[in-house]
């Protein structure tokens, strides 16, 4: 009996480092999903944030109807100036207001803009039929069509291309 038990000896530590093993696999493959998770929520943070800085500049556009409509139409492309009489009661001219506005959503020198919230972020407002076309290097705006294009550009960190939001406000 002495002899069997003694050929026996082992096997259960055999065992408990295949099953240590088999759980390190499954906890590196845990480990791989928590990545791809971490990196699937940043990249949704990012299309939310040009999200909500396209829909900020809307509404910018929106409370600034006289320079919004025709035939002033001072929000397509804009440049972008710092006017700190529109920040004040001494007010400013709508079309002032208009070139106020883009500087505070798309100037580096503001802290809420696009080139500060988005990495590697760009954004234009211009008159554009064809709103989906372009990227941050050459917008493609036609200057055709009733309505304001806002694009957002971003790099994406996940994948490192550069991605596109575009929303459009009608004047």
């Amino acid at each position: 009996m002495n002899r069997r038990y003694a050929t026996d000896r082992g096997f259960t530590l055999v065992e408990v480092l295949i099953a240590v093993f088999v759980l390190a696999l499954g906890l590196l493959g845990l480990c791989g999903l928590q990545v791809a998770s971490l990196q699937n929520n940043h990249s949704a943070y990012l299309r939310s944030q040009a999200t909500l800085l396209a829909y900020d500049m809307a509404d910018r556009m929106r409370a600034n109807a006289t320079a919004l409509a025709a035939p002033a139409l001072a929000y397509n492309n804009p440049t972008a100036t710092n006017n700190t009489n529109c920040t004040t009661v001494t007010g400013c001219t709508p079309a002032e207001m208009a070139l106020h506005d883009m500087y505070e959503w798309s100037a580096a020198g503001s802290p809420t803009s696009v080139t500060n919230v988005l990495p590697s972020g760009a954004g234009i407002v211009c008159i554009d039929a064809t709103p989906n076309d372009g990227g941050s290097a050459a917008p493609a705006c036609d200057g055709n069509g009733n309505s304001y294009a806002i694009k957002v550009w971003w790099t994406d960190d996940r994948s490192g291309q550069e991605m596109r939001f575009v929303t459009t406000v009608s004047f």
